[in-house]
């Protein structure tokens, strides 16, 4: 409404500054005629005047267009959509604290409970220099592919979520076999141990030097544990 206003405000003002140059130009030059005057002089004059007004309201409307499509066309940047977070997989359940990975572990294995051997204990130490969580259970493949991963207990499943300071240790005690003579048995002498949640696989070297015999049939992994515990009592 403003910018129509300005227009036609300009526009009569143009026009009365016609009317005038145009009366000028046909005044009495006091013989009693008419003078011829000028009227070239007054007819550009005029046109200017109208010219200056059309640029003077065209000028206003396009500022105000402009004014207006700028507050209109603001661009917000710094989304949050493409926020990172530094420090790798964060979980819920150990209050923000980054989850281990195997490169940041030192994973062995170790003979438990004596003969028949039937149970050995996985060490998980925290080399990475700041603390993380141990999320559920060690994914274990003794064997092929084909024979899968051991399967866990949930009787060994620990209260909480078990976060790991800086050099801390975790567990995971692991079922072989029942320790039968006529058990149908497999030397193993490294296997591979994913961690849950895509944070890596190690390979482990068997303890012995004949490696470890386990059972597909039998074969049964603990969940990782801030303490060490005795399998047998578990599975």
């Amino acid at each position: 409404m403003s910018t129509v206003r300005t227009r036609t405000t300009v526009l009569a003002a143009a026009a009365t500054a016609v009317l005038a140059l145009s009366l000028t130009a046909c005044g009495d030059d006091g013989t009693g005629t008419k003078s011829a005057g000028p009227a070239g002089s007054g007819s550009t004059a005029a046109a200017a005047a109208v010219k200056s007004a059309q640029n003077a309201g065209s000028t206003d409307s396009d500022g105000a267009s402009q004014a207006s499509g700028d507050s209109g066309h603001a661009k917000t940047t710094g989304g949050t959509g493409d926020a990172k977070t530094p420090g790798g997989t964060k979980t819920g359940g150990g209050g923000g604290v980054a989850a281990c990975t195997t490169k940041g572990l030192a994973i062995s294995a170790e003979v438990q409970d004596g003969p028949p051997y039937t149970h050995i204990v996985l060490t998980a130490k925290n080399t990475s220099g700041h603390s993380c969580l141990m999320q559920g259970f060690p994914e274990i493949r003794f064997l092929e592919n084909a024979r899968g991963t051991v399967p866990a207990v949930d009787k060994s499943k620990p209260a909480g979520p078990v976060v790991l300071a800086a050099g801390a240790p975790a567990y995971a005690a692991v079922r072989l076999s029942d320790g039968g003579m006529d058990e149908d048995v497999e030397t193993v002498k490294d296997f591979s141990v994913t961690l849950q949640g895509n944070a890596g696989m190690a390979i482990v070297k068997a303890p012995g030097a004949e490696g470890i015999s386990v059972d597909p049939a039998k074969w049964a992994t603990g969940y990782w544990t801030p303490e060490l515990r005795n399998g047998a009592d578990e599975f």
